[in-house]
């Protein structure tokens, strides 16, 4: 492997060590039991927003990790569920105190992916009791996320709905469905088609995907999704029950959601969206997260989009990744640190290296986006083979400056699991 670029990766050397921060790179080691072939892909971390000790953390297919020091060290397990599990993690610690695992199904008596499964326990090791939205066979649930209102502790998940997954029928179509819970997980509400233009069922730049809900300190819920008409948004103002009768736009994006990286069997820039419920300058702000290729073909990179009137309007985009020339970026998750309204981003990155090798770059703001600076999390490059699947995504997040970014890399074939003990109050 040659460098590319010298003096962009002093730059970037600078900007990590120039403060004598030299972060601690932490190994997660998987469950003894793992099974999956590609294990420890598609990572989804969490912080106690009580307690910034504990984290949880969780990746394809069933794999749980969590950690009672703030990250330094890690207990892993498998999750079982009496619906089955199918991947597509994502972890939730809400504001009561449970630990939430939610995940497709792959149930014994039922379909594959016929319903999105909520996991959740009362004790961080892990004792999982499962419920899950209602099933609709023979239609595909996929792809879920979830967020909580800071006023009633809602849970709110939102995901794509499959007439028939995979199928190139026009008569078959994609929606974005959205479910609440009021009982803490208990129990999910009647799914709601949230979406008013569908897409089709090939799981590509003309299915709707990638929905994501975020909450602002007033109750008021927001979905955004990508799909054929770009990235798009829907409201309710009654803690879900009702919502618009339309769609309203976001912003274009560029290229569509999939594209090509050399080296990767697929790719997405799927958008990622929170809001900020601090009580800092941009309070209730929205953000959204994604890739495309606005700069050209062959040339995606990480942007980010505002609004500050509930999605009426949007700011221009602005480029997360601060270099110049075609480099890839890919794999973006964005977080809000909730006590300040600090944003924290994290994507693969290959301005610095020849060929497939990759590195992985966090990029920080403490200004609502007007500047960002940039660091390398990884120790070095690594080159990911094609033939090795290496998930959809990366996840970070921050809790009271405890920062801990989440990222898989691959070495000779073998993927591993890494995090990084950031102190936010460091970082420049």
């Amino acid at each position: 492997m040659k460098i590319k670029n010298c003096l962009s990766l002093l730059i970037l050397g600078t900007s990590f060590f120039a403060f004598g921060q030299n972060f601690q790179r932490v190994q997660l080691q998987k469950p003894a039991e793992a099974t999956y072939k590609y294990a420890q892909v598609e990572p989804s971390i969490v912080i106690n927003p009580s307690n910034t000790n504990e984290i949880i953390a969780g990746t394809v297919m069933n794999d749980y990790y969590y950690s009672k020091d703030s990250g330094k060290t890690w207990s892993s397990s498998s999750l079982r569920s009496i619906f089955g599990v199918n991947g597509d993690p994502v972890l939730h610690i809400n504001k009561k105190g449970r630990y939430f695992y939610f995940h497709l199904s792959n149930p014994k008596d039922g379909q594959w992916i016929d319903r999105i499964v909520c996991d959740y326990s009362d004790t961080i090791t892990g004792e999982w009791t499962s419920s899950a939205t209602k099933p609709n066979p023979p239609k595909a649930q996929d792809k879920p996320w979830v967020s909580e209102c800071p006023k009633t502790g809602n849970l709110y998940l939102t995901w794509t709905e499959f007439d028939f997954y995979g199928s190139d029928k026009w008569t078959d179509s994609t929606r974005i469905l959205f479910s609440k819970s009021v009982n803490n997980g208990e129990s999910w509400s009647e799914p709601l088609v949230v979406s008013t233009q569908s897409g089709d069922c090939l799981d590509g730049n003309n299915t709707v995907e990638g929905a994501m809900s975020a909450v602002n300190s007033d109750g008021e819920v927001f979905v955004i999704w990508t799909g054929p008409y770009g990235i798009r948004m829907n409201r309710s103002s009654d803690f879900g029950e009702t919502w618009l009768n339309h769609e309203m736009p976001v912003i274009d994006q560029v290229g569509g959601w999939v594209f090509k990286i050399n080296g990767l069997g697929r790719s997405n820039g799927l958008p990622v969206t929170y809001i900020d419920q601090s009580n800092g300058e941009f309070h209730n702000r929205i953000y959204v997260n994604w890739v495309d290729q606005f700069n050209g073909r062959g040339n995606p990179d990480s942007w980010m989009i505002y609004s500050d009137d509930n999605g009426e309007t949007w700011s221009e985009r602005t480029k997360v990744n601060q270099d110049e020339g075609a480099n890839d970026q890919f794999f973006t998750w964005m977080r809000i640190d909730q006590s300040n309204g600090n944003l924290y981003f994290i994507y693969y990155d290959r301005r610095n290296t020849e060929g497939n090798a990759t590195e992985v770059v966090m990029a920080w703001s403490k200004d609502g986006g007007k500047t960002i600076k940039e660091m390398v999390v990884s120790k070095n490059p690594f080159t990911p083979d094609e033939d090795v699947f290496f998930g959809d995504y990366l996840n970070i997040d921050a809790v009271n400056d405890v920062v801990r970014p989440i990222w898989p890399r691959m070495d000779d074939r073998e993927i591993s699991l890494w995090t990084m003990l950031i102190d936010g109050k460091k970082l420049d």
